[in-house]
C-alpha cells in the first residue's frame, strides 16, 4: 500500500474530526478547515491508489 494511501486516510479522519467540532461549536473556520482536509486527504488516497494500481500493472 502507498504512503500516499495511508497519510490521506489520516487527513480525511482529521479533517472529520474537526468538521464535526466545528459544527457542534458552531466554529465555521474550524468546520471548513476540516472540510479542506477531508478533501486533500481524498486527493492523496486517490494518488495512492493510483501509484498501487501503476505498480501493480509494472510489478514494481
Amino acid at each position: 500500500m502507498d504512503k500516499d494511501r495511508i497519510e490521506g486516510a489520516a487527513k480525511q479522519a482529521k479533517g472529520a474530526v474537526k468538521d464535526a467540532v466545528g459544527k457542534v461549536t458552531g466554529d465555521t473556520a474550524t468546520q471548513a478547515d476540516g472540510k479542506a482536509d477531508k478533501t486533500e486527504g481524498k486527493v492523496q488516497n486517490s494518488i495512492g491508489g493510483a501509484k498501487d494500481k501503476v505498480r501493480d500493472a509494472t510489478g514494481h
